[in-house]
């Protein structure tokens, strides 16, 4: 007979020695945001959690806190502690972007979210960076690709390969000279690169990515915004590929476009 699943808190890892609350709330966001549990599960009772971290009462209440500030869980009455919908998580917040560093397998809607995220806002962002980019911008942004290229294919730097990958993009937003903009990428940061690192874990031949990224650096470097636009919603294509993400569902309702440049700008090269 099939013994009956362990329960979710028994799953988790303890650390070696004593932690500080903020650790143990790092172990517990984690878990949520790689869908250890699901949005509106009941969470672990703080006596259950200071029997299975050996942590005081008071540690585990401060822990629970800082999940609650950024928006993971709630206190509801006659129900316990419950997981908030992924809606009403702060993926802005400065401890979130900390726990979502180093997350090997995001929650599937989390990727989802943060995908549609870059469909809606990367092909204008590339636009502008098209329009905007200086020689500085543009020699990040090659050497970014050059690193990938380097780096592909090669077991023992595919991390290598991914903090390259994303350089790539981070140069870009860096090249929007947006400012707000730019400010949500480095927000996000920890988002995106939750979502590259499960796009590349799904896929062994990285020639189709190499060649999209390669594209898009021409767009930017010969000041193409339409070109810059079109070759980053391809590869984002290639993105939702390898996450199997449905790539063919309706774009979002606002489409963002960068104003155009005088005609003669638009075919000169940098």
């Amino acid at each position: 007979m099939d013994l009956p699943a362990a329960p979710p808190i028994a799953q988790l890892p303890v650390p070696a020695q004593e932690c500080s609350a903020s650790a143990l709330a790092e172990v517990l966001a984690q878990a949520i945001l790689s869908g250890h549990w699901q949005p509106g599960d009941t969470f672990p009772r703080e006596i259950d959690l200071c029997a299975h971290f050996s942590a005081s009462r008071n540690k585990v209440r401060n822990a629970l806190a800082e999940l609650s500030t950024a928006g993971l869980i709630e206190r509801v009455a006659g129900r316990g502690t419950l997981v908030k919908d992924i809606i009403d998580w702060h993926l802005l917040a400065p401890q979130m972007s900390a726990w979502m560093t180093g997350l090997d397998s995001p929650h599937p809607s989390l990727m989802k979210a943060v995908f549609t995220f870059r469909l809606s806002a990367e092909p204008y962002i590339s636009e502008l960076a098209a329009l905007n980019a200086t020689a500085e911008d543009l020699a990040r942004i090659e050497a970014a690709f050059i690193g990938m290229r380097d780096s592909a294919g090669v077991e023992n730097l595919r991390q290598k390969h991914i903090e390259h990958d994303v350089a790539f993009h981070d140069a870009i937003y860096r090249a929007s000279h947006h400012l707000v903009w730019r400010q949500m990428g480095l927000l996000l940061k920890p988002s995106i690169v939750a979502l590259i690192q499960s796009a590349q874990h799904h896929t062994q031949d990285l020639s189709d990515s190499l060649e999209r990224h390669q594209q898009l650096l021409e767009a930017i470097r010969l000041r193409q915004p339409a070109q810059a636009r079109h070759a980053t919603e391809c590869l984002l294509e290639r993105t939702a590929m390898d996450l199997e993400i449905d790539h063919n569902a309706p774009l979002p309702a606002v489409t963002l476009r960068a104003p155009s440049r005088p005609s003669q700008d638009s075919t000169r090269g940098h």
